[in-house]
């Protein structure tokens, strides 16, 4: 069992930075591959980032490249979220999730979710 918690979240203006983190608790997150994912309302459930066990691996929706920088420090049992040039679109609820082995950008791939932190970018 994990428990994941996410922070981070708030109000920017377009253009803005924000970085969010996911702690998680329960078992090592050494473990796991883990995920960024948003849902904006009336919208599916995306992944924006992904990122391997070992950290040396990290994908990406199109959505987001060159601008979102997932990371994970294991000694902190804690993923991130580094969101440069925001966007109005970019609004979403941002939830962290982990999976067994190989990161993938699939949700139903995912064990274990946070409760979500709110992200909204005013234009």
């Amino acid at each position: 069992q994990v428990q994941l918690v996410e922070s981070g979240g708030g109000l920017v203006q377009a253009g803005g930075s924000l970085r969010l983190s996911c702690a998680a608790s329960g078992r090592t997150t050494s473990t796991y591959a883990m995920g960024w994912f948003r849902q904006a309302p009336g919208k599916e459930r995306e992944c924006v980032a992904a990122i391997s066990r070992s950290g040396g691996s990290t994908n990406y929706a199109d959505s987001v490249k060159g601008r979102f920088t997932i990371s994970r420090d294991d000694a902190k049992n804690t993923v991130y979220l580094q969101m440069n040039s925001l966007k109005p679109e970019d609004t979403a609820v941002y939830y962290c999730a982990v999976k067994r082995w190989v990161a993938t950008m699939n949700a139903n791939e995912y064990d274990y979710w946070g409760q979500g932190t709110q992200v909204t970018v005013s234009s």
